[in-house]
């Protein structure tokens, strides 16, 4: 999509502040003991940068060293025969035991679930975790399976022919959140 075909709707500046209250929202919600035996799983791509702040700031108002793997799920998606093209895969790297622990799942934006369905049952294969939590930057409603972010940065609603992506400084150089028109015919 071209540049002018998007709108702005976060800059780096908010993008830092959701990640600040996401961090603060996890550290409130377990004591500092059990904070130091959760871990993190980004999805692969767009969740991975944002797992790795969430836990960068965690480390800095804590000084613990959280756990964090990256979790592809490219061949578990439900649309994976139906796409025109094959997916790309990333690699999945989890360098610690996920049975019996709290896994905090991350990724950019929550819209439908079916990402993080498809997350959940790539865990499966790796074990079972005795408490999953969710962490997005944005959630922009309209679900199709129920699923529910523990930890939101923000919400904003959009109809169901706009898009919402996200820019990392990591992946694309720039930090953003930008609104779109979905391309029809896609």
């Amino acid at each position: 999509m071209q540049q002018h075909d998007r709108k702005l709707l976060f800059d780096e500046k908010k993008i830092a502040g959701d990640i600040e209250k996401v961090a603060k929202a996890i550290c409130s919600d377990f004591s500092k003991d059990d904070l130091a035996e959760i871990a993190f799983l980004g999805i692969q791509l767009k969740g991975l940068p944002f797992a790795r702040r969430i836990v960068e700031s965690i480390k800095k108002s804590s000084n613990l060293e959280i756990p964090l793997g990256k979790l592809d799920i490219s061949m578990y998606r439900d649309d994976i025969g139906m796409r025109k093209t094959l997916p790309q895969i990333h690699e999945t790297d989890i360098p610690f035991d996920i049975n019996n622990r709290t896994i905090i799942l991350v990724d950019d934006v929550l819209h439908t679930g079916r990402t993080i369905r498809a997350a959940l049952d790539a865990m499966s294969d790796y074990g079972r975790p005795a408490m999953i939590k969710l962490a997005v930057l944005v959630d922009r409603g309209m679900r199709e399976f129920p699923i529910q972010a523990d930890y939101v940065g923000e919400k904003h609603k959009v109809s169901g022919t706009e898009h919402i992506s996200v820019s990392w400084k990591e992946l694309e150089g720039i930090d953003a959140v930008y609104l779109s028109q979905k391309k029809t015919g896609v």
